[in-house]
C-alpha cells in the first residue's frame, strides 16, 4: 500500500472535498474540508485501508489567515498495512467546532480534550469536553496567538543584544 494507491481510493470517493494532497517526509497529508472528517475516518477506518490506530490530534492557530485561523492536525496509522497519513482541517476562529473522532477511537478522548483546552476548539459529540490540565477557572486558552510576546514600552533592553 502506498501514498498514490490511497490517494487515489480517497479521491474516488470524497473527489470534491480534497482541498490540497502532498507529500512531505513521505507521509501522505490531505488538507480537507472539516464537514467530511468523521465520514472520511469512518470510511479509512472500516475499508481497505484499515486506519486501525489514532496517534495524535493537535491544534494549530494561524492568527494571519482570516477565516482559516484555527486547525486541527490529524495522525493516523494502519498497523496493518503499516501505512500512515495525515489529515488537516482549517475553520475560522468565529466558529471553532469539528466533529469529535471519540465514537472512533477511544483513544481520541484524552487529545480532543487536550486541543480544547489549549485552543478552545470545540469537538462536537464528544462525551465530557472540559479542561484536563489546565485550571477549570481559566479563561482563555494558552496557545492562542492573542497577546503580544514582548512589552513594546520596556526601555531596559537593547535589541542589537539579542541579535535584533
Amino acid at each position: 500500500m502506498d501514498n498514490q494507491y490511497v490517494l487515489d481510493l480517497i479521491s474516488n470517493k470524497f473527489e470534491d472535498s480534497i482541498l490540497r494532497a502532498y507529500e512531505p517526509d513521505g507521509i501522505l497529508t490531505l488538507e480537507i474540508k472539516k464537514e467530511i472528517l468523521l465520514p472520511l475516518v469512518q470510511w479509512m477506518k472500516e475499508d481497505s485501508i484499515k486506519i486501525d490506530f489514532l496517534t495524535d490530534i493537535c491544534g494549530i492557530h494561524y492568527p494571519n489567515n482570516h477565516g482559516t485561523e484555527l486547525g486541527v492536525i490529524y495522525h493516523l496509522h494502519s498497523l496493518i498495512h503499516n501505512f500512515r497519513i495525515r489529515l488537516k482541517i482549517f475553520f475560522s476562529i468565529q466558529n471553532p467546532e469539528v466533529d469529535s473522532l471519540t465514537p472512533l477511537y477511544s483513544s481520541a478522548n484524552w487529545q480532543e480534550r487536550e486541543t480544547f483546552d489549549f485552543y478552545g476548539i470545540k469537538f462536537i459529540g464528544h462525551p465530557n469536553l472540559v479542561r484536563i490540565l489546565n485550571c477549570d477557572d481559566m479563561d482563555y486558552h494558552p496557545l492562542l496567538k492573542q497577546y503580544e510576546l514582548e512589552d513594546a514600552t520596556r526601555t531596559d533592553k537593547n535589541d542589537a543584544m539579542f541579535g535584533r
